[in-house]
This record gives structure tokens, C-alpha cells and sequence, in this order.
């Protein structure tokens, strides 16, 4: 089957997951619930959107496709923001209360440390890419230390509002959020699109790469702050899901068997999409809310990563 065939198999099967997401058991509520729902949808297709980009570019700079832009430690990063301002200033503070003001500051938080982290990085030379990832995964596990910490010695009642922060939840996704992501991803998107050949061949190799005419060291640089504002923004969006770029990106990677990255982005993307509005309409509708859409990703998740690490293994 041909990958455009596969494509819009794929497009439609999202197309009809989100209609069914939308209009399934609506009774009639169309001024209420059918509202609410596709401010949901359209937060899973923006979610969807910048972890698969974002994991596809990472794992296409690093040439290892069991690593997720998370292992930088971005979500840690995020859970340590939140533990922070509850601890320091509670949880009626504006910054926790207000859900735009919380947003804005996750985003900037998360910014400012992919920034300086790059840029104190690059700025002795061209380190190797394992170096930064080693630095990162050094430093996610010392926030996630600070976090525990904080979290041992809050009050009880504070710590279910940060308990609550810590999984992904498309069910209280406020609306102005969503523009604003909307807004932030189009322009980074746009911007990255542009770069899909660079990518191409990128993905040969530095020596390659550089070769072939390829600005191979200022095209990481710019890539990996890309995937580190994509990754920030989704989960200042909706909260941290560790091992779902690893799965989608994965997917795409088996399903299109190219090495173009227009293809094997937009397979990523909808097959994201697919999940997430798939995986949300099961939480609601089979578990009754029992568990949520994250914990079940990264359970599977986890299996798969497991899963990729044998592979791997018996490869070499």
C-alpha cells in the first residue's frame, strides 16, 4: 500500500474518532456538552500535534528512536514549577488559581531553562548530542529529588491539588489556553516545516550532512529549541505524558517505512491524534473516568519502551 493510501486511512479513521468523540450519546445538548467537547478535541489535536513533532525532530537530531524530548527533563521541570508555588505561595494564589497566569508562567519557566541550557552548552564548542542528553536526564532526576522533597513536607490538602497536576487531564482544559497554544505552535510549526529536506538529511549523519551542504551544528540548535518550546507548551497545556511521543513517533516510523520527514511527521501527527481522542473516548465511556487517559499511555508506554529496548538488543 502506497503511503499516500496509508495516509488517508489514517486521516479518516481520526476524522471519524473525533466525530464520534463529539456527537456519540449528545442527547440533544448541543448548546452545552457539544461546546465543552470540541474545546477538548481541540486541545488533543494541539497536544497531539507538538509531542509528535517534537519527538520525530529529537529522535531524528539524536539518531536514537528510543528517546523522547522529555529525557531533557522538561517535565520534571514543570512538576517542580507547580510543587514550588504551591509550597511558597499556596494553593489560592493567582498563579496557581488563574489558569492563564500558571500557563504563561510553565511556559516561560520551561523556556528560559531549555535556553540557558542550550546556550551554556554550546557555548564551549560542539558538544556531542549524548553529552547534553546526559546533562539532561542529571538534571530532570535533581528536580524531580526537589520535588519529592517539597512534596514530603507540604500540607496534606495542598498536596491533592499537586498530586493532580501530575498527570495529564483533558477534562478541565480551559478554552483562552487553547488559542494561545494555537497560536504558539502554528508559528513554530510553520517555521519547522520549512526545514523537512535539512532533515532528510540530517538524519544521514553529521559527516553526510555537512557534505551535502547542510548547517548541520546551527540546525540541532535551532531543532532542539524547537522541541523544547513544543514539549513546554503541551504540557503547560494539559500536564506531562512521558511515554506517548515514543509511542506515536514509533508507529510512524513502522507504519510509513519512509525516511521523508513530510511523511513521517504528518503519519506521526494523525496517529497522535488518533490516540489521544481514541484513548479519551474509552476513559470516558469504558472506564467511567476510573483512570486517566495518561496513565493508561504510559503504561503502554512503558511496555513498548521495554519492547524497543529488547529489540535493540537482540539487533546487536
Amino acid at each position: 500500500m502506497r503511503d499516500l493510501h496509508k495516509m488517508l486511512i489514517l486521516v479518516a479513521m481520526a476524522l471519524v474518532a473525533c466525530g464520534v468523540y463529539l456527537f456519540h450519546d449528545l442527547n440533544g445538548s448541543f448548546d452545552y456538552a457539544l461546546p465543552r467537547r470540541g474545546v477538548k478535541v481541540f486541545a488533543m489535536v494541539l497536544t497531539g500535534i507538538a509531542i509528535a513533532y517534537a519527538t520525530v525532530v529529537f529522535q531524528t537530531i539524536t539518531h536514537n528512536r528510543i528517546l523522547t524530548p522529555s529525557i531533557m527533563g522538561l517535565d520534571s521541570l514543570y512538576m517542580l514549577l507547580q510543587t514550588l508555588l504551591i509550597f511558597f505561595l499556596g494553593s489560592d494564589h493567582i498563579s496557581i488559581m488563574n489558569r492563564q497566569v500558571n500557563f504563561i508562567l510553565s511556559i516561560a519557566a520551561m523556556i528560559v531553562f531549555a535556553l540557558l541550557f542550550y546556550h551554556f552548552l554550546f557555548k564551549k564548542g560542539n558538544q556531542p548530542i549524548y553529552f547534553l542528553l546526559l546533562i539532561g536526564i542529571i538534571f530532570g532526576t535533581f528536580f524531580g529529588s526537589i520535588s519529592t522533597f517539597l512534596q514530603v513536607l507540604i500540607d496534606p490538602n495542598e498536596f491533592q491539588i499537586v498530586q493532580d497536576q501530575m498527570f495529564a487531564s483533558f477534562n478541565n482544559v480551559n478554552s483562552d489556553l487553547v488559542w494561545l497554544s494555537l497560536l504558539v505552535i502554528i508559528i513554530l510549526v510553520a517555521f519547522a516545516w520549512r526545514h523537512n529536506a535539512s532533515l532528510d538529511v540530517l538524519s544521514l549523519g553529521r559527516d553526510t550532512a555537512l557534505n551535502l551542504g547542510v548547517d548541520y551544528d546551527s540546525l540541532v540548535r535551532y531543532m532542539l529549541i524547537l522541541s523544547a518550546v513544543l514539549i513546554a507548551v503541551a504540557t503547560a497545556l494539559v500536564g506531562p505524558i512521558t511515554f506517548f511521543g515514543l509511542i506515536v513517533a514509533n508507529l510512524s516510523y513502522q507504519f510509513f517505512r519512509s525516511y521523508k520527514h513530510s511523511v513521517l511527521l504528518l503519519g506521526a501527527i494523525v496517529i497522535s491524534v488518533l490516540a489521544l481522542v481514541g484513548g479519551q473516548w474509552v476513559v470516558e465511556r469504558l472506564f467511567t473516568f476510573n483512570t486517566t487517559l495518561s496513565v493508561i499511555i504510559n503504561f503502554i508506554g512503558g511496555i513498548y519502551f521495554i519492547y524497543l529496548l529488547l529489540k535493540e538488543s537482540r539487533a546487536k
